[in-house]
């Protein structure tokens, strides 16, 4: 037992010192648009891809449409953003969505499995944006929360998108 309890100690321990996770590589998908047309991550090779998982009933996913619009703005050709629904979103909030907002970003139609690649669990916290860089690695998650506020409502996405090409 106490042998036991020294393990689970050094491990709490090691996990202080440990560095960030390695990049992993962004898991494939070919998913429809709202339209019917096919959209495979693998096209996107070569660009910088912002994917985002989130909701047309969702506040902070429409605000944070406006700031991806932005980003798109800036680096034409070199970003790609895609958004990502799961039911009870239909092809039909999804027009409905980009009308609303203007956006111009291809929005995917996934009945989990996608979304669950990334995230790797059931429950996902609205918005979740992934940043994947143009070899298709995983560069950046980001769950909308308190501490998160700045990438999603100040511009922080398109500051870790500056990093991202300025690496390149």
């Amino acid at each position: 037992m106490k042998a036991m309890r020294l393990v689970i100690a050094l491990l709490s321990l090691s996990s202080l010192f440990a560095q960030a996770p390695a990049a992993r590589r962004a898991p494939s998908f070919a998913l429809s648009d709202h339209t019917g047309r096919m959209h495979d991550l693998l096209d996107y090779r070569g660009k910088i891809v912002v994917l985002e998982i989130m909701s047309t009933a969702c506040p902070h996913c429409k605000a944070f449409t406006g700031v991806l619009e932005q980003l798109k703005k800036k680096y034409p050709g070199k970003v790609e953003v895609l958004s990502i629904v799961n039911p009870p979103d239909t092809p039909q909030t999804m027009q409905a969505y980009l009308t609303a907002t203007k956006s111009t970003s291809p929005m995917l139609f996934d009945m989990g499995q996608a979304a669950y690649s990334y995230v790797r669990s059931a429950r996902v916290e609205l918005p979740r944006v992934f940043l994947i860089d143009a070899q298709g690695m995983i560069r950046g998650d980001y769950a909308y929360g308190e501490s998160t506020k700045p990438f999603f409502e100040k511009g922080g996405v398109i500051a870790e998108v500056d990093k991202l090409i300025a690496k390149k």
